[in-house]
């Protein structure tokens, strides 16, 4: 298939990480012919870092991902051998999934899916350079020559770009370890006259699982009820297995604040900034120095190997320092350590250099998604990935760009806090970020993004059929429970109190008080005891959440009101008065699409959105007349 020096494609997509597998799969659901070109096509799908999907925030976009009818939930759900619903004591809006995975069957389970999608062709090779005349790229040029002409090109590089391997004093080019960093291709893409800047992130030492005394620790099993992250999945096929918890120690400390000095990070080495939410161990002796003791998961990498990953002392300390001060760590005093800790500094773009479509703003058929906009996790990047390679296959098919809201997904938070507030440390997606948490929740992805999935054609008829027969059940169990009505004296007799005013209640009404269950009422409701407990169960998080949402709603709508008002392109910021030199400096270089984007820029007034916005109505009665 690429045996001659010349392929044409609609979208080609550099790099085979979690962004690069997300953005060709759907570029090629979405009906682009689509070629994925990587350094090794056997490391498609690799997790480089920690073995494990999910979390807070980050649950919430695999979920959406997969109902969008991507591969990262079906691919964790394959793979994971623990699975524990993070938050399980609050609220459905803050709750996040979370599965610990078997990194083998991670990476195969991805490969698979991918082999299974049409359209899409894996190529084993280097990206040296990109096509491009003018402000418009057409495809990209391999090592050997070869041209790989097409209509949108995406680039998800990871940690490739200019990477840099620190272990201590010691340093050397790589992507991460055992791989080569892509410099060609960086001093390309430095070609671009874009905002670069160097951002780190590190791994702690893998651990021989065989050598650590298990006996001496507590021990973490998963969910009895494990909440899968694809709405196709029910229950986990790997064997399940339980974690261990240990912890550091004022030795411990002890031993890397002497060492402090000897730490890439710490001894002048690295220049580029860390994740704030996912600190080093010499991090967290340093930035809390009260603390004598810091928790460390010891997370089994899989079913067949006996590599441990040991969550919570990523470091950049020498081998010979971490080998003293994980052994200080109880069950680990005679643990052999089987890969070092190292961080990895690398490249990455100002993300307001992108529209919300994560195209390149000032070039045609460029795409950019995953670390190399700043993010940091598997899941922040295979969210950027599908919005990337819908929109690339949109562009070279002519169709109509995709976008998604921060009222609607949690894909619209990401993309609109990086594409406006840019980055200053790698990017973690968290639920305190959603301003409409309470309606975008984990449980109704689907209800949410399955539609817009559909109404595109980018899910298969599997996908279509039991999103289909979920929505009638939901409706005919609410239709059930909505024409249902309870009079204050029977809402009593179930053993709820409330007041003897008259006020007669659906049972949807009663669902929604804290202490009533679907359970409490279903044997007063004809039929109930047909519905399922998946579908009950959504019903009483929609219920509980009801008048929140509703709330929402209004603010939704006034949100959107200002989002349909677009700002031109070319928009002069300077041809009016009542706008400072900072704003108009600051405005001109954003280049928001829409006042909603402007009005979330740093230092932007609600005056000054005014005055634009007064600007824009002016120009379009201008134009009518």
């Amino acid at each position: 298939m690429f045996h001659v020096k010349h392929q044409e494609f609609d979208v080609v997509v550099i790099g085979a990480g979690h962004a690069g597998a997300e953005a060709a799969s759907a570029a090629a659901r979405y009906g682009a012919k689509t070629a994925l070109v990587t350094l090794k096509s056997t490391d498609l799908g690799t997790m480089s870092c920690n073995p494990a999907i999910g979390g807070l925030g980050k649950g919430h976009l695999v979920r959406e991902i997969d109902a969008l009818g991507g591969l990262m939930g079906l691919a964790a759900d394959r793979a994971g051998i623990q699975f524990r619903l993070l938050n399980r004591r609050k609220g459905p809006a803050v709750q996040g999934p979370r599965a610990q995975a078997d990194r083998e069957i991670f990476r195969q389970s991805v490969q698979e899916l991918v082999s299974e999608i049409g359209n899409l062709h894996v190529k084993s090779a280097e990206v040296v350079d990109l096509i491009q005349t003018g402000s418009v790229f057409s495809g990209v040029v391999l090592k050997d020559g070869t041209r790989i002409v097409a209509k949108s090109v995406v680039l998800t590089s990871g940690t490739f770009l200019n990477g840099i391997v620190h272990i201590g004093d010691v340093s050397h080019s790589g992507g991460r370890m055992g791989d080569d960093a892509s410099n060609r291709l960086a001093d390309r893409i430095r070609e671009l006259d874009l905002k670069f800047g160097r951002l780190k992130t590190g791994t702690p030492p893998r651990l021989d699982g065989s050598t650590i005394d298990w006996g001496l620790l507590e021990m973490q099993p998963g969910d009895e009820d494990p909440t899968m992250f694809s709405f196709l999945s029910k229950r986990p096929t790997a064997r399940q297995i339980s974690c261990g918890i240990t912890h550091t120690n004022p030795k411990t400390h002890e031993i890397i604040g002497k060492n402090l000095s000897l730490s890439a990070m710490y001894g002048g080495h690295i220049d580029g900034v860390g994740p704030r939410y996912c600190p080093s161990i010499e991090d967290k002796i340093v930035r809390f120095s009260d603390k004598d003791s810091h928790q460390v998961f010891l997370e089994p990498e899989g079913l067949n190997t006996t590599t441990v990953y040991p969550n919570g002392i990523s470091t950049s300390l020498p081998v010979s320092v971490q080998e003293d001060y994980v052994k200080t760590l109880r069950g680990l005093e005679s643990v052999r350590i089987v890969q070092p800790g190292y961080a990895i500094e690398y490249d990455y773009i100002d993300p307001r250099a992108l529209t919300s479509h994560l195209s390149v703003k000032g070039f045609d058929g460029l795409y950019f998604a995953g670390q190399i906009n700043g993010t940091t996790g598997y899941e922040e990047a295979g969210a950027q990935g599908l919005v990337a390679g819908l929109n690339a296959a949109a562009n070279a098919l002519g169709k109509d760009p995709v976008a998604f809201s921060r009222v609607d997904s949690y894909i619209g938070v990401m993309i609109d806090d990086l594409t406006t507030r840019g980055v200053t440390e790698p990017y973690r997606m968290f639920t305190s970020r959603a301003e409409f948490r309470l309606a975008i929740r984990v449980d109704n992805a689907d209800q949410r993004l399955t539609p817009i999935g559909r109404d595109l054609g980018i899910l298969n008829q599997q996908r279509l059929q039991a999103f289909h027969e979920k929505m009638e059940k939901l409706e005919s169990a609410e239709n059930l429970l909505s024409g249902t009505v309870f009079t204050p004296n029977q809402v009593c007799e179930l053993g709820v109190n409330v007041k003897l005013d008259g006020v007669k209640r659906s049972g949807m009404q009663l669902l929604s008080f804290k202490d009533i269950e679907f359970d409490l009422i279903k044997p007063a409701i004809p039929g109930a005891d047909l519905v399922d407990l998946d579908i009950s169960g959504q019903l009483k998080k929609q219920a509980t959440y009801a008048s929140y949402i509703e709330r929402q709603k209004r603010d939704v709508a006034a949100i959107k009101k200002d989002m349909e008002v677009s700002i031109p392109a070319d928009f002069d910021y300077s041809n009016f008065s009542g706008l400072s030199n900072e704003l108009v400096a600051k405005l001109s270089e954003a280049r928001p699409e829409n006042l909603a984007q402007m009005s979330r820029l740093e230092g932007i007034t609600p005056a000054a959105t005014a005055l634009v916005l007064a600007k824009i109505r002016q120009a379009e009665k201008r134009g009518l007349g």
